[in-house]
């Protein structure tokens, strides 16, 4: 087999047909299979599948537990039922958009046999029917290695293809995080590259059911914090120093959340792990006006205020004579 889709579905009623038909209509010069782990839906989600089985029943497997299993180990079981050379990755609120995708993909992997991962931009789709488009930064590169994903999760679910025969097992501290796909990216990564394809093949959709979008913001960096903790622990230690200047990061985002909520406590904590980070890290004279205003507005808010409005007098007074 050269490739297994592996689908994800738990209460996807509304989306799920889309998603199959994004994978039935994929036009290849190979055989693949549908893996699918349903999570024992409290919707229809399961009965709509049990009918695209019996219409498929040489191309589709599901995987129907008893009791709802959650979402690391519905990945993983799904995951060990994969029997492809490659294993495509789409959950089934979200769906594909091009037919040759798969093709594409797997023809990169073919002739690129030193990368693990090929993956592709996809398309973010909210609610009110607005669209963005999710790519890598440095969008003109063709190949991105384990240095650019521990800065950021650069590849969405559904536009990840990856070489089989890596893992075996998954490290069990990821039962602690709350996502699954950035940190099998991440142990794929330390085995090759990661090949880039410039172009938008398949949609996210933002929703309130979604396993992260209806997180706020601090609920999501204080998981991506987390994660960063235990992967500074499991990497090898070259990757130490880059681990550490994002996790410093991290902790100044998550002071300014704090600051902005009013949560003055929170502010103090993050903003005194984000000094003994930089500290550690041989940083303190970077941004050291902005640690100054940071150490200013929470331990000396009344004094920060003054000087804040006596910056501001001085600065409109400034301007003032120049246009006079």
């Amino acid at each position: 087999m050269k490739l297994s889709v592996l689908i994800l579905a738990y209460n996807h009623e509304k989306f799920i047909t889309q998603a199959l038909d994004s994978v039935l209509i994929q036009q290849v010069d190979f055989d693949y299979e549908i893996v699918i782990g349903e999570d024992c839906s409290t919707d229809n989600t399961r009965d709509i599948l049990i009918g695209y089985q019996q219409e498929h029943p040489e191309k589709i497997r599901l995987l129907l537990p008893e009791k709802n299993l959650g979402m690391h180990d519905n990945f993983i079981q799904t995951f060990k039922a994969c029997r492809g050379k490659y294993i495509a990755l789409l959950e089934g609120d979200d769906y594909w958009t091009s037919p040759d995708k798969l093709q594409k993909q797997v023809d990169f992997l073919d002739t690129h046999t030193d990368y693990t991962i090929c993956f592709h931009n996809a398309l973010y789709l909210y609610q009110d029917g607005s669209t963005k488009c999710f790519m890598p930064p440095e969008n003109w590169k063709n190949t991105f290695t384990l240095e650019d994903i521990l800065s950021s999760n650069i590849m969405s679910f559904a536009s990840i293809v990856f070489r089989q025969g890596f893992i075996e097992e998954f490290p069990d501290w990821m039962y602690d995080i709350n996502f699954v796909d950035w940190i099998l990216q991440i142990l794929l990564a330390q085995h090759g590259n990661i090949g880039y394809i410039n172009e938008t093949m398949n949609v996210y959709r933002i929703h309130p059911n979604g396993n992260w979008s209806w997180r706020t913001q601090i609920e999501m960096r204080l998981e991506i914090l987390k994660a960063y903790h235990y992967i500074e622990n499991y990497l090898d230690s070259k990757y130490q120093n880059k681990i550490r200047r994002v996790i410093s990061e991290n902790y100044k985002l998550l002071c300014i959340d704090y600051m902005q909520n009013d949560d003055r406590k929170n502010a103090r904590k993050f903003l005194n792990k984000f000094l003994l980070q930089d500290f550690l890290n041989n940083l303190m004279l970077s941004d050291l006006s902005l640690k100054t205003s940071f150490l200013m507005n929470i331990y000396l808010p009344a004094l920060y205020k003054i000087l804040k409005k006596v910056k501001y007098t001085f600065i409109s007074k400034v301007v003032s004579e120049k246009i006079i």
